[in-house]
């Protein structure tokens, strides 16, 4: 190869274990001091070198270059033992077709009707608490987000017991995933009681979406608006068989259900808790909230009236975006700005360190959510929040119009009351920077200004 910078070597590196030891202490202070000896920076885990992504352009080049710099290295190897060749995790050379297929599903013409659904759901779940309530805030979004997930991919609610099981495997597979990706091959294999979940909890998602899935082929209707029914649906414009095999639903059903329950979830749970800790924000937020919404669940119409209520869900997302650290494979002999890179080498890049880059963000310690106003227009994104290129995530933007109606639909409802000191940490490193816990008690809302009629598409 032609040569070009040197890139800079993390220092502090032991012998054998290399950073991996420092990574699994504190990886977010880790990761947040890497980008101050250079815009590349390699790190050893286990002795495994891994460049990590320090600059916002260059990650904006490994996002858009994908085929050079594919979705691989131990991470997805991992997660494709448990989702397959999901959208999210399939090799570049598969993504294409993939996303062809399931492009229409997502496409905007569809966003009023999962918006009903998601209304549904949240009017359901908000109606089932009561006044004087303590509930873990984490547990209660998961269930939510989990049950809006399954209701626009199956079109039906989540039966209690199978949501019990699915979330109880993937809290395990969430848990270990990433320790469970950056232990050498020998080690994942011993019986440890660690590893003996993790395993059984891989095979049983795996088996419990193959029935619905199949339960769904069988007896459901390809008439529904939902997104099984629609890649169901989807036929090859050359033979004209359905597009996607008994297997690819399957992967398709696990990356929507763990993509859309996680990412929503902790958002909203960082939502609520960052906004808690602001009282000028949680005023602002509840004013708005209550103008708006006067008491009801929110619904599709009212959106573009809760336009604070967005910026306070993006600097969420910005201050914890939920996937924090991803790795990419090198496909060929290539040059990354003015750093040549091998064939095979392993790259990672975390939204979370580029969100918290002064240059990219001002005071980015600060929750602002006033940062990401924007008149007359959709804000924007966190940076890499959401991936980028062709591999951007398809579900961005139901995330956030979930989020958004989630969000506000609890603070319409319920005054929530924090319990000082009960946020758990994110149990790190896990595959989600998503809280462990979250105990609140809630109080029924009262004195809102009542709007004389409701918007059409909103409940209650």
């Amino acid at each position: 190869m032609e040569s070009g910078s040197a890139v800079a070597q993390a220092p502090g590196a032991l012998p054998v274990l290399g950073h991996l030891a420092a990574f699994l202490r504190a990886p977010l202070p880790f990761l947040r001091g890497l980008p101050s000896h250079g815009p590349l920076v390699e790190i050893r885990l286990a002795g495994k070198p891994v460049l990590v992504v320090c600059d916002p352009e260059l990650t904006r080049t490994v996002l858009v270059h994908d085929r050079v710099f594919d979705k691989g290295g131990p991470l997805f190897e991992r997660l494709r033992e448990a989702g397959g060749q999901g959208l999210a995790t399939c090799p570049s050379g598969e993504h294409r077709r993939l996303r062809r297929l399931i492009q229409p599903a997502f496409h905007h013409s569809r966003f009023p009707g999962y918006a009903r659904i998601m209304t549904q759901r949240i009017d359901t779940a908000l109606a089932g608490w009561h006044d004087g309530q303590t509930l873990d805030l984490a547990v209660e979004a998961r269930r939510l987000t989990a049950d809006i997930v399954v209701s626009t991919v199956f079109g039906t609610g989540l039966d209690p017991t199978v949501h019990t099981r699915l979330a109880t495997d993937f809290d395990t597979l969430l848990a270990g995933f990433t320790r469970h990706s950056l232990l050498p091959g020998p080690l994942r294999k011993v019986p440890t009681p660690g590893n003996v979940r993790y395993e059984r909890a891989t095979r049983r998602v795996r088996r419990e979406m193959s029935y619905l899935t199949a339960e769904y082929r069988a007896h459901g209707t390809t008439g529904e608006a939902n997104l099984l029914s629609l890649l169901i649906a989807a036929r090859d414009p050359a033979s004209d068989t359905p597009a996607l095999t008994d297997d690819e639903l399957v992967d398709q059903a696990v990356t929507m259900y763990s993509a859309g329950t996680e990412t929503t979830a902790g958002a909203l749970c960082w939502a609520l808790y960052l906004a808690a800790l602001h009282p000028p924000v949680q005023e602002r937020l509840t004013a708005e909230v209550g103008t708006v919404l006067g008491g009801r669940t929110a619904g599709w119409d009212d959106l573009p009236r809760l336009a604070y209520t967005r910026q306070v869900f993006n600097e969420a997302l910005r201050m914890y975006p939920p996937g924090w650290f991803l790795t990419r494979q090198t496909e060929k002999d290539t040059h990354l700005g003015p750093y040549p890179i091998r064939q095979g080498t392993t790259l990672a890049y975390s939204p979370y360190l580029i969100s918290h880059l002064p240059g990219l963000y001002p005071d980015p310690e600060r929750f602002a959510p006033d940062r990401w106003e924007a008149a007359g227009r959709e804000p924007d994104v966190p940076s890499t929040v959401f991936g980028g290129g062709a591999r951007k995530c398809i579900g961005d933007e139901f995330a956030l119009v979930e989020g958004v109606l989630l969000l506000a639909s609890v603070l319409s409802h319920w005054e929530i009351e924090l319990h000082p000191g009960s946020l758990g940490l994110p149990r790190l490193p896990q595959l989600t920077l998503n809280p462990g816990r979250m105990t609140a008690t809630l109080a029924t809302r009262r004195h809102h200004p009542r709007p004389t009629t409701a918007p059409h598409g909103t409940a209650r």
